[in-house]
């Protein structure tokens, strides 16, 4: 039978070799590890003073954990002086438009003795003794699903959700207390330094995407012409010395399909298997599937679009280009370039990726920015008339996509990986 002052226990499926015969982890309430303390709630700036900085509820969301150099400046209110942020302290976003971005936590890890606060959004938890929760553990902890589970039931609201820090310290939430050896090498501090390690893989190929993506940008920048030139900066030996590039419209390429909706409400031409592309379909170069779909009723009162045209975005969000590799139709907003045996597709894609800071400057300031059929028909470009050139400006960039492409999915990969990772390193209550 359980005794009324037993400490509660529980084992994660995955654990070290050396904490394997150790105690288990102490489900503890949030109450007992720390205290919390409020924003700042000022809104009126005459009753503020100047010059101090403060943590945002975007660095608290976006961030596990926290870097001063990021703050910004604020104005403080003299009577909320005693809610400084320090070292350890775990910060957490209180109020959102929905219930699953409150709650969201990072760690203050800079040991600085800069004042600073916290947005009026957010609230903190100073643990009593940073030796019981390490903060570098805590930036894991208090990101787990496992606790996500805990406190998004807890968010109320209706347009706005929000946590009262009274229920938050209700939460009960498990704690390894194990030590191996010595009193640093702790199952908190080799939990912390294991996904500190994978963190810092993620970052460093996240940080070879990026890069791949500025070579691509400043390659593009020498194979197409710049402004004012009609010869680009980078040509290929073979085509060295051959005319310049010349000045053609969007038309020039082939025939430009503006798309369109079949009707709504009709239910016939809806929930079929015929690709119906729209803006929310375009996450990457190539479109081989959509979220909505035609039956072949719908794609009757469609305009076909065949593959391995080039669609633009005219209309809201103007610029965002893809090739589709199926069959498809698409909505008003997206205009389809079906390119003639002149012109490589994928050249003509990369063409118009180049120019598009150009082509969003024809939509104009309206509410809603547009380009309308006939702007875009007569957007002009330089180009060249050799296909073998323009297969290789083709072939050099979609190399470099593949391996942009295969980096990302890299990252991708590495953060499923931590993800399932810390599901068994953390265990359920």
């Amino acid at each position: 039978m359980e005794k009324e002052n037993e400490i509660k226990t529980v084992i994660p499926v995955l654990r070290f070799p050396e904490f394997i015969k150790t105690k288990g982890w102490e489900i503890i309430l949030i109450g007992n590890i720390g205290e919390t303390y409020g924003g700042l709630t000022g809104k009126n700036k005459t009753d503020f003073g100047y010059g101090e900085k403060y943590v945002t509820y975007k660095q608290v969301y976006n961030n596990s954990s926290v870097n001063i150099a990021h703050c910004d400046f604020v104005c403080i209110n003299s009577s909320e002086k005693q809610n400084l942020v320090k070292f350890g302290d775990i910060l957490f976003t209180q109020s959102s438009e929905t219930p699953e971005e409150v709650g969201i936590s990072s760690v203050m890890l800079n040991e600085t003795n800069e004042a600073i606060y916290l947005n009026s959004f957010c609230f903190g938890l100073r643990p009593f003794d940073l030796k019981k929760i390490s903060p570098y553990f805590s930036k894991y902890l208090f990101r787990s699903q496992i606790f996500r589970d805990r406190i998004i039931p807890l968010a109320q609201g209706i347009t706005r959700f929000n946590i009262s820090p009274t229920k938050f310290k209700t939460i009960k939430i498990p704690i390894p207390t194990s030590t191996y050896n010595d009193e640093e090498n702790t199952e908190q501090q080799k939990i912390a330094d294991c996904l500190s390690s994978l963190d810092d893989l993620i970052e460093a190929t996240a940080q070879k995407v990026r890069a791949l993506e500025k070579h691509k940008k400043g390659l593009m920048q020498r194979l197409f012409p710049a402004e004012g030139k009609n010869v680009p900066d980078l040509r290929f030996p073979e085509f060295q010395g051959m005319k310049g590039w010349e000045k053609k419209q969007i038309k020039d390429f082939g025939e430009v399909i503006t798309g369109n909706t079949p009707s709504k409400k009709e239910e016939k031409y809806w929930n079929g298997d015929f690709v119906w592309v729209t803006a929310q379909d375009f996450k990457g170069k190539y479109i081989n599937d959509s979220i909505l779909k035609l039956t072949k009723f719908g794609k009757d009162k469609a305009r076909v679009i065949p593959k391995d045209s080039v669609l633009v975005t005219c209309i809201a969000s103007i610029g965002l280009n893809a090739i589709n590799k199926v069959e498809c139709s698409t909505n008003q907003q997206i205009n389809a370039i079906c390119c003639n045996q002149e012109y490589n597709y994928e050249y003509v894609y990369y063409l118009v990726t180049y120019n598009t800071e150009n082509l969003k400057q024809l939509a104009g300031q309206t509410a809603v920015p547009i380009i309308t059929k006939k702007s875009f028909e007569e957007f002009e470009v330089y180009t060249i008339e050799n296909y073998d050139e323009q297969q290789k400006i083709a072939d050099c960039l979609s190399s470099l996509d593949e391996l942009i492409e295969t980096t990302s999915r890299k990252v991708e990969i590495l953060k499923e990986h931590k993800k399932g990772l810390m599901q068994q390193l953390f265990p359920k209550i």
